[in-house]
């Protein structure tokens, strides 16, 4: 069955069939498109367009065909669709052609497959934001019940942070999985926000042109729960802004995962011993009978370059497009399904993770102090002695170069040593040099100080109880 064959002698070529056949990836928009049909055939019936009873007869149709399929689906992973069907739009008329006859070609009355195509896309866009966006949340969640685990009064649990892969200055562990927690903010807002311009019902815009039959497209917007309707109906065709955000938001999310995911790698390594993963996202070797390999976790780093992938092919593939609608926009599904797969399945493994994962606060303290990480401290005493940072910067970097000599840390150099570098240092001097000293010092807006992350935490729960931001 083809909609479109009464212009052709020929049938197409099979090769040419198989290229641009869509429904081996489109049948996944099945319940899309059987939604959209519905809530067609009930406008077109109280329009007056086609009778009522002709409406409740497609209607009734259609449903009858959704429960089969449900039912296929359930028993078979897959329901069964004809492979002789050029894309979903044909295989669900040819299902409601069988279950009713020739009324099931009243269907496509005042519409065509490009506002159909469009329509499903948009329904399937909504969907799975819906599922990113609790995702997301669930996986803040976790962020801020493992930072909570870690900010005993007085005990709160100290590592190393590090930039350029070094050791840099004493943080807490809260601190370090909250800087997660706003990352993700910022990728529910930005999925919100792609919501937002994915919620505008496309149907009605027909081919390009419109239509010239009195439909009401605000009737299928309340069918389907859109906010909007379109405004052009050839920006309609031919928008895919929203799967190209889709796709935007989903790399900078797989970025965001591969980066926690990498930390978790770092951390569970016997090398550091900070954390180990559980067990349950870990992998043996085939030949190696001690190892505990983080599968899991390298392999969602894997991943983020999949999804950017997607979307810098999609913009390549629709450079320079005219308006209306090409059949480039095909290729958007495979792209757009695979990224949400990838996604989805990136925040479950990420989630779980972090869930399970066991710290070890004193070999993280332990490391906090070494590496010189203080170094700053004795630098900012020096400032608040009135030195220019600038100078206390290269005396503090002398007194570095010298403990390195010795193979001591500065908490061990001497104190007329210090004095020797700068007569302004004191005996106070060494309640700034542990992991905890520098850390309680960090209380600018936004700092590792115990009163500043538990100002975040206080944030972060209400961040998840509002609307993203």
């Amino acid at each position: 069955m083809r909609l479109w064959g009464g212009r052709f002698a020929k049938a197409p070529a099979e090769a040419a069939f198989r290229f641009t056949a869509s429904l081996p990836f489109d049948k996944r928009l099945w319940r899309h498109d059987i939604a959209g049909s519905l809530a067609h055939a009930r406008m077109l019936g109280e329009c007056g367009i086609i009778t009522r009873a002709e409406a409740a007869k497609i209607v009734s149709g259609l449903k009858k065909i959704e429960r089969e399929l449900s039912a296929q689906e359930k028993q078979k992973g897959e329901p069964d669709f004809d492979p002789a069907s050029e894309d979903i739009h044909t295989e669900i008329e040819r299902l409601l052609r069988r279950k009713i006859g020739r009324l099931a070609g009243k269907l496509h009355t005042a519409r065509s497959r490009n506002d159909q195509v469009a329509l499903d896309m948009r329904l399937y866009v909504k969907e799975e934001i819906g599922c990113i966006l609790e995702a997301l949340r669930n996986l803040q969640g976790v962020i801020v019940r493992r930072a909570e685990e870690h900010m005993k009064p007085g005990r709160e649990t100290i590592l190393p942070g590090y930039t350029h892969r070094q050791r840099a200055q004493p943080v807490l562990l809260s601190h370090h999985l909250l800087s997660y927690f706003w990352a993700f903010e910022r990728d529910r807002a930005r999925f919100a926000d792609c919501l937002d311009r994915a919620d505008v019902l496309p149907l009605g815009a027909a081919a390009l042109a419109g239509t010239s039959f009195p439909i009401e497209p605000a009737f299928v917007a309340k069918e389907l729960g859109f906010s909007n309707t379109f405004e052009n109906s050839m920006d309609a065709v031919s928008d895919r802004d929203f799967v190209l955000e889709f796709l935007a938001a989903a790399s900078i999310t797989m970025l965001h995962l591969s980066s926690l995911a990498e930390d978790m790698t770092f951390w569970n390594l016997s090398e550091t011993g900070y954390a180990q993963l559980d067990e349950a996202w870990c992998t043996g070797s085939s030949i190696m009978p001690q190892k505990r390999n983080p599968d899991a976790a390298e392999l969602v780093s894997a991943k983020a370059g999949r999804v950017p992938k997607h979307f810098s092919g999609l913009l390549a593939a629709w450079k320079s497009l005219p308006k209306a609608y090409n059949l480039h926009f095909q290729e958007d599904k495979e792209a757009l399904f695979d990224a949400a797969d990838t996604l989805e399945g990136s925040l479950a493994a990420v989630t779980g993770m972090l869930k399970t994962i066991k710290f070890f606060p004193d070999r993280m303290e332990k490391a906090a102090g070494e590496g010189f990480t203080v170094a700053v401290e004795a630098a900012d005493y020096l400032v608040r002695k009135g030195v220019p940072f600038r100078e206390a910067h290269g005396i503090v970097g002398k007194a570095v170069r010298e403990c390195e000599k010795r193979g001591i840390a500065l908490r061990e150099l001497p104190m007329n040593e210090w004095r020797r570098l700068s007569p302004l240092f004191g005996t106070d001097l060494l309640k700034h040099l542990t992991p905890r000293g520098a850390v309680t010092a960090k209380k600018s807006s936004g700092g590792t100080a115990p009163a500043r992350v538990r100002e975040q935490l206080r944030m972060a729960k209400r961040a998840l109880g509002g609307k993203a931001r």
